[in-house]
C-alpha cells in the first residue's frame, strides 16, 4: 500500500474482537452494492462474524443479502431519496436514525462512504469504534484510522476506494471480483417462471436510473429483431416495474416476433441473479442488472456513454458511444456497433459454441 493512499493511522485498526460490526455503504444503486460485495465479505471474515449493513432502500440490499451468510441484517437508511423526503431526513429523521443505531449496540462502525451525516449518527449513537474514509467533515466524528488521502479518494472510483481502505487497514480481500451466488430456491422459482420458454436465452437489460444511460425502446427493438434473426429463440427483458411502458413499446415494435420476448420486470434480486446465470449473455444499459450479470459469471455487453467503462469484472465487455458530438449518453450508439462487439467477442452472433464466452465454464 502506497503511503500516498492514506493520510495516516490514528488509534487502532479494526479488531477481530469486535463482533457487532456495522458496515455503511450509502451509494444508492444496485450496482453500487454489487461493487462492494467483496469488501463487505472481507470485513465479516476479518472479524469472524456476520456484519450488519446500512444501505439506501434503492440499492435493494435487503434482497441482495437475503441469503448471505456473512450479513446478519440490512438496515435501510432513508435519507435524500430521489424526488422525495426520507424518513431519516431533517432533525427529527436524524434522531430516528440515531435511536435506531443505538438500539443495536454496535461495537464498531465502518463507513465505506464519505457521508459526514452518517458519521455523526454513529458518533451520536455511542458506537465506540468508528472508521471510515475520513474525507472532509466526516473525519471529525471518526476515531480510528487509517484515512484515505484526498487525492487517492478523488482519483478513484467507489470500488477502488473501498479496496484502498481495506488494504491500508490490513484487511485481506479473498475476492478479486464481485461474486453472487445462486440459491436453490431462486433457481427453482426461475425454472417455474420459464417452464415453457425455449433455450438458450439472452437477457436484454432495458432498465436505467438515468436518461443518459437509457438506450431507448426503438434501439432495443431493433437489437431484439437482429438477435431473433440470428437465431436466438428467446429474449428476456430485464428491468424494474418502471420499465413496463418501455417493454410494451418494444413488443409493439416487434410485431409477431414479440411472442419470443419474455418480460422479467420487478423480480426479486435473487431471481434476477438466477435468471442471469442461465443466460447465454446480457446486453443492455449500464445498470445494476448488468453488474449482477457479471457477478454471476455471465458475459455482459454493457452500453456506456454517460460514464467511463467499468473494468472491475472480466465478464464486462464495454460497448462505447462514439466520441465527439453532444453529451447525449448512449443515444448515438448504433445497432451495428453493438452487434459488432458481440460478434467479435463471441466469434458469432447467433447461438453456438465456437469459442463463445457463454459456453465457457462459469465462475460461480
Amino acid at each position: 500500500m502506497s503511503s500516498l493512499a492514506v493520510e495516516g493511522v490514528e488509534g487502532q485498526a479494526l479488531s477481530t474482537s469486535h463482533q457487532r460490526v456495522l458496515v455503511v455503504q450509502l451509494l444508492p444503486g444496485i450496482g453500487d452494492m454489487i461493487w462492494h460485495l467483496p469488501h463487505i465479505r472481507a470485513l465479516a471474515r476479518h472479524v469472524g462474524a456476520p456484519v450488519t449493513v446500512a444501505a439506501k432502500p434503492r440499492s435493494q440490499a435487503n434482497e441482495i443479502f437475503a441469503d448471505e451468510e456473512l450479513v446478519r441484517e440490512v438496515i435501510l437508511v432513508d435519507r435524500n431519496p430521489k424526488g422525495a423526503r426520507g424518513a431519516h431526513d431533517g432533525p427529527l429523521g436524524m434522531w430516528r436514525l440515531i435511536r435506531m443505531l443505538r438500539s443495536y449496540r454496535f461495537d464498531t462502525a465502518v463507513l465505506l462512504h464519505k457521508s459526514a451525516s452518517m458519521a455523526f449518527a454513529t458518533w451520536a449513537a455511542g458506537i465506540p469504534s468508528r472508521q471510515g474514509y475520513g474525507i472532509g467533515v466526516q473525519r471529525w466524528f471518526l476515531n480510528r484510522g487509517p484515512y484515505l488521502a484526498k487525492a487517492a479518494y478523488w482519483r478513484n472510483r467507489p470500488m477502488q476506494r473501498a479496496t484502498l481502505f481495506l488494504q491500508s487497514a490490513n484487511i485481506a480481500m479473498d475476492e478479486a471480483e464481485p461474486r453472487l451466488g445462486i440459491t436453490p430456491a431462486a433457481r427453482g422459482a426461475v425454472q417455474r417462471r420459464l417452464d415453457r420458454v425455449n433455450r438458450p436465452l439472452v437477457v436484454l437489460g432495458i432498465g436505467s436510473s438515468e436518461p443518459t444511460r437509457q438506450w431507448g425502446a426503438e434501439h432495443f427493438a431493433t437489437l431484439a429483431r437482429a438477435l431473433i434473426d440470428a437465431g436466438w429463440p428467446t429474449l428476456v427483458l430485464a428491468g424494474g416495474n418502471g420499465e413496463e411502458v418501455m417493454q410494451r413499446q418494444i413488443c409493439t415494435l416487434l410485431g409477431d416476433d414479440a411472442a419470443l420476448v419474455v418480460p422479467a420486470l420487478g423480480w426479486h434480486m435473487a431471481e434476477v441473479a438466477a435468471l442471469l446465470s442461465e443466460a447465454a449473455f446480457y446486453v443492455g444499459n449500464d445498470t445494476g442488472v448488468m453488474n449482477m450479470a457479471a457477478a454471476v459469471g455471465t458475459r455482459a455487453y454493457a452500453l456506456f456513454g454517460a460514464t467511463p467503462p467499468l473494468h472491475h469484472s472480466a465478464q464486462i465487455v464495454p460497448v462505447l458511444s462514439p466520441s465527439g458530438g453532444p453529451f447525449d449518453g448512449v443515444a448515438r450508439l448504433s445497432l451495428d456497433a453493438v452487434l459488432a462487439v458481440i460478434e467479435c467477442d463471441r466469434g458469432l452472433l447467433g447461438p453456438g459454441n465456437a469459442g463463445a464466452p457463454d459456453e465457457r465454464s462459469r465462475t460461480t
